[in-house]
């Protein structure tokens, strides 16, 4: 395996084996942009207290690769149960109409 492909299958495994992962800049309490510091207060607002928040920043990885795993080239990246939902413009649409919420219900039962 090369590093492509290891860096693909551990991004599988993380948004596979937990129910909520974003990947954004920085984190929940200190987000290093904008819109990453948008998704973390979505997440918030829908009430969902835990969930594994990758820091791209630090994560060299997740960085480079990620791009690849969905074909979604910007940060944040939401993921619930393994599917890419969006960044935060989408996910503020979703919670602006209740889907956002039923996703994070659906994930966390």
């Amino acid at each position: 395996m090369d590093e492509k492909e290891m860096a693909l299958a551990n991004i599988k495994k993380t948004v596979t084996e937990n129910p909520i992962v974003l990947y954004m800049k920085g984190t929940p309490q200190f987000p290093q942009c904008g819109f990453s510091g948008r998704a973390a207060q979505v997440l918030k607002s829908c009430g969902v207290a835990k969930y594994v928040a990758v820091n791209v920043l630090e994560d060299k990885e997740a960085w480079d690769y990620l791009k690849f795993y969905a074909d979604f080239p910007t940060f944040p990246q939401l993921y619930i149960k393994g599917e890419l939902i969006g960044g935060s413009d989408i996910m503020l649409a979703m919670a602006e109409q209740g889907e956002l919420q039923k996703l994070i219900q659906s994930a966390v039962q």
